[in-house]
């Protein structure tokens, strides 16, 4: 038997308009005044994979880079405790010659902190023996940083605006305003946490900020089918009341399915390693955010706009018999 909620979410909803209101504008201010930390696949820079004969420390590798002059580098597990990841943007003051090298420059300071020398001919599977092996440089310009950059955003405008066109033609334009400005709010207020807390922006947070879209949509639909179906069977009460009965119908199925999700993403946060840790933390946040926007910012946006009855009456065919014509509200 499914649990029934009483909850008056609607008393608060001003107070919840001022909190996301708060929420917005100070992450406007900080996307306007310290921007996101871009990662290297924005910025350009040097990727350098090496694999260690035994497990390393990439607390260690981070001091010898540092002592070795090398400023913004990025120390990380890739698969397990002996390969090694190094992310390195592009040094100030190097040509682009000079950043192109930069990945043996790195790989031999690497080695020559660990005392061993490069393997020389194919390295097993498993990881050398003896010996530091390179397994891949790559270098990305910024050029191709700044054409993923502008690709990204205009990937975050276009998924909006198809949510809206989707919203519009499957309820009504004033649920498509409420989806559009709920995800407009999730989106921003995660950029916005990014922002202050300086971390690292690179592909895999842009692909969680998409992914954000998707999970915020999804709620945001089940919620305004719920209260399009009561506006047409509940005959009396505001628009006030119906909507707190609706929300109070899907909290139970809201609750569980964010539960679940912030469960797999916590093991993933926790378990995937640093690789995966920008997406994980994303989702993280845009799960947390677009729950509560789900509840609130879509559903106020309802009433702002002046939700009524009339907006979702059942549009009467042409030709049919006054019998079959459905009751006005």
């Amino acid at each position: 038997m499914a649990t029934t909620f009483s909850i008056d979410f609607m008393r608060w909803r001003k107070v919840a308009a001022v909190i996301s209101t708060v929420l917005v504008l100070a992450s406007i201010t900080s996307l306007a005044i310290n921007q996101l930390e871009w990662g290297l696949d924005f910025t350009g820079g040097t990727l350098v994979e090496v694999a260690y004969p035994e497990p390393a420390d990439p607390v260690s590798l981070r001091a010898l880079l540092d002592e070795a002059g090398y400023e913004g580098h990025v120390v990380q597990f890739f698969g397990s405790d002996r390969d090694i990841l190094v992310r390195m943007p592009p040094q100030t003051g190097g040509s682009a010659e000079e950043n192109a090298k930069l990945g043996d420059e790195v790989f031999d300071s690497l080695a020559a902190g660990a005392g061993i020398a490069e393997c020389v001919g194919e390295v097993p599977e498993d990881g050398p023996t003896g010996c530091l092996a390179k397994r891949r440089i790559e270098f990305v310009g910024p050029a191709v940083g700044e054409e993923l950059r502008d690709q990204g955003g205009l990937g975050v405008l276009t998924a909006l605006g198809l949510v809206m066109l989707y919203i519009a033609f499957r309820f009504q334009l004033k649920f498509s305003f409420g989806a559009v400005i709920a995800l407009f709010h999730d989106v921003v207020i995660a950029l916005g946490i990014f922002s202050v807390a300086r971390w690292n922006f690179d592909l895999t947070v842009l692909a969680a900020m998409l992914a954000v879209i998707g999970y915020s949509l999804n709620d945001t639909i089940l919620v305004s089918d719920r209260i399009r179906e009561n506006f047409r069977k509940i005959r009396r009460g505001t628009p006030t009341d119906i909507i707190n009965t609706s929300l109070n119908q899907t909290l139970g199925r809201t609750l569980v399915t964010s539960f679940t999700t912030l469960v797999v993403l916590f093991a993933l946060l926790i378990l995937g390693g640093e690789l995966i840790q920008g997406f994980a933390l994303g989702l993280i946040i845009g799960v947390i955010v677009g729950t509560y926007s789900s509840i609130y910012i879509a559903a106020n946006s309802l009433l702002a706009l002046g939700i009524s009855k009339d907006d979702l009456a059942v549009p009467v065919k042409e030709g049919a018999e006054a019998e079959d014509v459905p009751q006005s509200f």
